[in-house]
């Protein structure tokens, strides 16, 4: 089965750019050129991934991302986008984005981003740590046996902390396996997350240790 890509810009030179090159490449593709169109094309198509610009039509980028990420918890979206103030990114982020990448962009790096996501998509069995359990499979997260609800980002946060069995990550390598950003020029994007995901662990939330100076690390010490 082909992977597909649903190409979501009101600039029609720069999808048609996006659907040959992935076409070329053996991806399906589909191309919605407003906010409206996106939701409305992926009910159907049900997209593996989606580039989103932010600046759309009818419906913008952040709000498309909602939508697309209550229908389909495995979808993967990248935004691209001439907006590259922080504020922006972090609002992507929250907004279900996993991925950004500024225009004016090669398409090898799109080709790598897709890639880079859908191998992070790709997650195995089942982890306990304590009274967390986390079934990447499903998506699913588990304190005391109750479901929690996570953000995709927050959840492939947990994953990775709870995937290294007590290993203490950098921000470094939390950016590049979580965002798969290598270097990002922001990495205070990690301590926002590791907040939010304290918050929606609650009691539980003294299993993910701060490590000062060095990083972060789920255990139960």
């Amino acid at each position: 089965m082909k992977r597909k890509i649903l190409i979501v810009e009101d600039n029609s030179q720069i999808a048609r750019v996006l659907e040959l090159e992935l076409s070329h490449e053996g991806f399906e593709t589909k191309v919605a050129e407003d906010g409206e169109k996106a939701i409305e094309i992926s009910k159907e198509f049900a997209p593996h991934v989606v580039l989103l610009d932010i600046m759309l039509p009818k419906l913008d980028g952040f709000s498309v991302a909602k939508r697309l990420k209550e229908t389909f918890n495995d979808v993967g979206i990248i935004a691209i986008t001439a907006k590259t103030e922080l504020n922006d990114k972090l609002e992507g982020f929250k907004s279900g984005m996993d991925d950004y990448v500024t225009k004016p962009f090669e398409i090898e790096e799109i080709l790598a981003r897709i890639e880079a996501l859908m191998s992070r998509m790709n997650m195995g069995d089942s982890l306990k740590v304590g009274n967390v359990e986390i079934k990447p499979l499903e998506m699913r997260v588990f304190v005391n046996n109750v479901e929690i609800s996570l953000t995709p980002t927050e959840f492939r946060l947990l994953y990775e902390l709870m995937k290294a069995k007590g290993m203490v990550l950098s921000k470094e390598d939390l950016l590049e396996k979580v965002w798969g950003f290598d270097g990002w020029e922001n990495p205070n994007v990690v301590e926002v997350y590791v907040n939010y995901l304290r918050k929606k662990l609650g009691r539980v939330s003294e299993m993910l240790k701060t490590v000062r100076g060095v990083g972060y690390a789920f255990r139960k010490d």
